[in-house]
């Protein structure tokens, strides 16, 4: 019953990021081309708040929390990258090198 709200949320969020995405568009914020990347890093940052959900009540055979902010840091990471190409390459380099850098942190204290 919990997997299935989770799907349901997950959805809304789906939607509701493009939503905001397209409109941050048509309010001449973003240009067109950067509908994409604006779409990701906030569905990155779903993915971490969903994250946390499945920290506080994991199921057995489901995918774990830390594969999940594993999966929405390298969303925020790439949309991140997508964004900063426009101003120069190298900042997206520091940026997928720094999240890189990051989740192996993490992955190494959680195997303690």
């Amino acid at each position: 019953m919990a997997e299935a709200r989770r799907n349901l949320l997950t959805i809304g969020a789906f939607f509701i990021t493009l939503v905001v995405a397209i409109i941050l568009f048509l309010a001449d914020v973003i240009d067109w081309t950067l509908i994409i990347p604006v779409f990701l890093v906030l569905f990155g940052i779903w993915m971490l708040a969903l994250a946390a959900m499945r920290a506080s009540s994991p199921q057995k055979y489901e995918r774990g929390a830390f594969s999940t902010l594993s999966l929405g840091l390298l969303l925020i990471a790439i949309g991140g990258a997508w964004y900063l190409f426009y101003y120069d390459w190298l900042y997206s380099l520091v940026l997928i090198l720094l999240v890189f850098g990051v989740l192996a942190v993490a992955a190494a204290l959680k195997r303690k």
